[in-house]
């Protein structure tokens, strides 16, 4: 998939574990787990607005496109 979802570095460079950010973010670490692992087809906008408040950066930060 083109589309690469890079919220392990942000969790580095905020020192946040992956559950403390679901739980901030108010989805399940499963659902944290998918996204984490490039295996989502989709995520709400809503959902990634409340990523990118908690770690403090910008779409871009966690999104990222490769071509194949």
């Amino acid at each position: 998939m083109p589309i690469i979802v890079n919220i392990d570095i942000m969790l580095a460079k905020r020192k946040m574990s992956s559950g403390d950010l679901a739980a901030r973010v108010g989805i399940t670490p499963a659902n944290l787990s998918i996204l984490k692992t490039n295996k989502a087809k989709a995520i709400r906008f809503s959902t990634l607005e409340e990523i990118c408040r908690v770690l403090e950066c910008q779409p871009g930060d966690i999104l990222e496109y490769r071509e194949e």
